[in-house]
């Protein structure tokens, strides 16, 4: 499979390692405006041997190379990413992104959603939206566990994670480094979202289920670091803010149906603070599930955008999500 990757950031760069370092892609594109990755080998900006795929700052690479499916790392929001799967999906590619609004766009972006629905079957490709979550812990999983059981009553999930890996995007959404008044300031310029991903998660789970959702109500609060924290993108001051502390409640009529929380801040370890991902589901039966430590956020983002690259590609047209789809599974394993 002929892949290009757009956007060579944190996980554009890790989606870009694992495609070289496979033996079912080849890497022909990556496309970045970053001046320092501009022109040079990608197997050499990875680490690796020199691959012979350079970095360009133009989008007529796709054209160019022909590609199979392009995976774009590029932003977290449906403006930002429509007009680059728009172009991928005319090069008759299919489209894997990672922007988190992509993972269930249909409720929050219906129109958006039916004109690339549309156009991918118009050019006979598939578009997906995927991750760690969105994309599957928050909802693929928990819409796996509802198959164990005739009847579900409510859902209540939590992910407790560590932002560290992650670059300087998805630090500035979550208000990593700013002051608690500047955090109340973004929340309400809008600059500042906290986690994107809970109306797309309970989109997924409850067209799943088939609930009918009337009322969602999301809160966000700041995390104030006690202590020094740093990452390569992001230096938090004591009193600073080092995440954001997000929960939403879905109901069906006066019913909360779904509860999800997900506190995130970078190196939660230095206040004692545990990571990991839980679920429960109340119904006919009663499931627990935990995960000590959390599914790693990056690694885990890099590794389901990889892992879906076949099945996108063998996929019946159209704009899907991770419910629409087989269930994802390793692609690089080797038995030693």
């Amino acid at each position: 499979m002929r892949v290009v990757t757009w956007g060579f950031g944190a996980m554009g760069r890790g989606i870009a390692k694992n495609v070289v370092e496979s033996k079912c892609m080849k890497l022909v594109g990556v496309i970045d405006k970053n001046p320092e990755f501009i022109g040079k080998d990608v197997g050499e900006l990875l680490g690796l041997e020199t691959y012979g795929t350079r970095v360009r700052d133009s989008i007529d690479v796709i054209e160019e190379t022909n590609p199979d499916i392009v995976v774009i790392a590029t932003s977290s929001f449906v403006r930002d990413v429509l007009p680059q799967i728009e172009y991928a999906v005319k090069n008759h590619a299919n489209v894997i992104t990672i922007a988190e609004e992509m993972a269930f766009p249909f409720n929050v972006y219906p129109q958006e959603s039916a004109y690339m629905d549309s156009l991918a079957k118009r050019y006979g490709v598939t578009i997906l939206g995927t991750g760690v979550n969105p994309g599957f812990v928050l909802d693929t999983l928990i819409i796996a566990l509802t198959g164990v059981c005739t009847k579900v009553d409510k859902i209540v999930a939590r992910r407790i994670n560590d932002l560290s890996p992650f670059g300087k995007t998805v630090m500035e959404t979550q208000g990593v480094g700013t002051t608690p008044e500047k955090f109340e300031m973004g929340l309400k310029e809008g600059t500042i979202v906290g986690h994107i991903g809970f109306l797309q998660s309970i989109g997924m789970i409850s067209r799943a289920i088939g609930w009918n959702v009337t009322k969602i109500e999301e809160e966000r609060k700041p995390i104030i670091s006690n202590v020094y924290r740093e990452t390569p993108v992001v230096k938090v001051q004591p009193g600073m803010v080092a995440g954001c502390n997000h929960s939403a409640k879905a109901y069906a009529g006066e019913k909360c149906v779904i509860e999800l929380y997900h506190p995130q801040q970078i190196h939660p370890h230095l206040e004692g603070v545990e990571t990991g991902d839980y679920i429960e589901i109340h119904g006919d039966i009663n499931i627990n599930l935990s995960i000590k430590p959390e599914i790693p956020g990056g690694k885990a983002t890099i590794a389901i955008a990889t892992n879906m690259i076949p099945i996108v590609v063998e996929a019946h047209p159209g704009l899907k999500c991770m419910a629409d789809l087989p269930v994802p599974r390793s692609i690089l394993s080797e038995i030693r």
